[in-house]
C-alpha cells in the first residue's frame, strides 16, 4: 500500500518590526492632497493591521528614509544587488526562527529532505545551507530549492514533499516558505503601486512532512492556470529590485477561474462539504472573489481574513500561516487549499484532518 503524507507542525514566524501604519503614511507622503485621501481611503478598506519588516522603519514617515538604516532614502533607493545582500543577511535569520518553532530537538538529525521556497532573493550558497549549519541538520540532507513561483510555492512544496513521502515511507521532509518582501520597497508616485506595496509583509513558516500521523493528511492536489490573464499579475527582476504588477482585475479573474473548474478543484464535492478552507490571503478582495465564486458562509475565510489582518501578504508563506490554524481541528475534517500567484495560476489541494 501506498505511504500517505502528513503535515505533523507547522511553525510560523515573523521579524520584530511592525510597520504598516509607518509605510502608509510614508506612501501617503508620495502622493498630491487630493491622491493622498484618495490612497488613504482606498488603504483603509485592505482589511489589514499589523505588517512586519526585518528593517526598522524610520522614526519620520515623511523624511528622507523609509528605513532607520538609511539605505532607503528618497531619490536613491538602493538596487537589486545591494537588496540581495539585504536578503541573504536577513533571510536565515527569520528561517531559523520559524525552524526552531517546531522543536525537532534531537529529531532534527532524522530530516532527511530540505525544501526551500523564496521568489523575494537569491544567493549561492543559500538559505538551504545556511539552515543545515544553523538548525543542526544532517550534512548530507537532500535540498530542494522552489524559486520565483510566488504566492503559491508553499502548495507545490507540499506537494513535492507528499510525493517524497508517498516514495519513501522513512523521509521525513522539511518545508520552509521564506519570504522578505518588505525589501523591494519602490519610491514611486503611482497609486496603483503604492496600493500594491502596502499588502506586503515579511514572513516564514516551516512545516513539517512525514508519514506518519497525526496531523493534516495531504490528499490531492491541481493546477488550474487562466493563461488568458496571465498579464495580470507579474514578478519581474529589475535594477532597483523586484517588481510586482498586481491588477485591480485578479479578483474577477480569480472568481471566474474557480467557478469555471470548481468541480476539478473539490473533486466533485460542493462546497458545503469541505469544512475548512485554507485560501491565501492575497488579500481583502481576492478573498471577497473566492467566497462569491463557491457561494461561501462568511465565517468559511475568517482564518484567512485574520491571517490577513494580523500580517498582511506575506507571498508564499501565507497560506501556511492559515493552515496552521487547521492542525488544531477535530478529527475527519475535510479541507480545500489554495494559493495564487503568477501566471495567473491557482494551486489547490484537498486534505483531511487526523488525529
Amino acid at each position: 500500500m501506498t505511504a500517505k503524507a502528513y503535515i505533523n507542525r507547522i511553525a510560523t514566524a515573523v521579524p520584530e518590526h511592525e510597520v504598516h501604519q509607518f509605510y502608509l503614511r510614508y506612501a501617503a507622503s508620495m502622493l498630491a492632497d487630493d491622491r493622498r485621501r484618495l490612497f488613504e481611503r482606498m488603504a483603509g478598506l485592505a482589511g489589514i493591521e499589523h505588517r512586519f519588516s526585518c528593517f526598522a522603519p524610520a522614526l519620520d514617515p515623511e523624511g528622507p528614509s523609509a528605513d532607520l538604516a538609511g539605505t532607503f532614502r528618497r531619490g536613491a533607493f538602493p538596487g537589486t544587488a545591494a537588496r540581495m545582500a539585504m536578503f541573504s543577511e536577513a533571510a536565515p535569520v527569520l528561517a531559523q526562527k520559524a525552524v526552531d518553532g517546531l522543536h525537532l530537538g534531537d529529531d532534527a538529525s532524522r530530516v532527511t529532505h530540505l525544501v526551500v521556497t523564496s521568489c523575494t532573493g537569491f544567493s549561492a550558497p543559500g538559505i538551504d545551507l545556511d539552515l543545515v549549519r544553523r538548525c543542526g541538520l544532517p550534512d548530507g540532507i537532500e535540498r530542494t530549492m522552489i524559486g520565483f513561483m510566488g504566492c503559491y510555492a508553499a502548495v507545490n512544496a507540499l506537494k513535492l514533499a507528499r510525493h517524497i513521502v508517498r516514495s519513501d515511507p522513512q523521509a521525513r521532509v522539511l518545508l520552509v516558505n521564506i519570504e522578505i518582501c518588505t525589501l523591494h520597497l519602490r519610491e514611486t508616485t503611482e497609486l496603483e503601486k503604492l496600493l500594491s506595496f502596502c499588502l506586503w509583509g515579511d514572513g516564514c513558516a516551516a512545516t513539517l512532512v512525514t508519514a506518519e500521523p497525526p496531523g493534516i493528511e495531504l490528499d490531492s492536489f491541481r493546477c488550474t492556470v487562466a493563461d488568458e490573464q496571465r498579464e495580470l499579475m507579474t514578478w519581474d527582476i529589475h535594477d532597483h529590485g523586484f517588481e510586482m504588477v498586481l491588477s485591480g482585475q485578479v479578483p474577477a479573474a480569480v472568481q471566474q477561474a474557480l467557478r469555471s473548474h470548481r468541480d476539478d478543484i473539490l473533486g466533485g464535492r460542493s462546497p458545503e462539504a469541505i469544512d475548512l478552507w485554507a485560501v491565501h490571503p492575497g488579500g481583502r478582495t481576492i478573498l471577497d472573489a473566492v467566497e462569491r465564486a463557491l457561494n461561501l458562509a462568511p465565517a468559511a475565510l475568517e482564518p484567512s481574513r485574520e491571517v490577513l489582518r494580523r500580517y498582511g501578504n506575506m507571498s508564499s508563506p501565507t497560506v501556511m500561516f492559515v493552515l496552521e490554524k487547521m492542525l488544531k481541528a477535530p478529527d475527519g475534517q475535510l479541507g480545500c487549499g489554495m494559493s495564487f500567484g503568477p501566471g495567473l495560476t491557482a494551486e489547490t489541494m484537498l486534505f483531511r484532518t487526523v488525529s
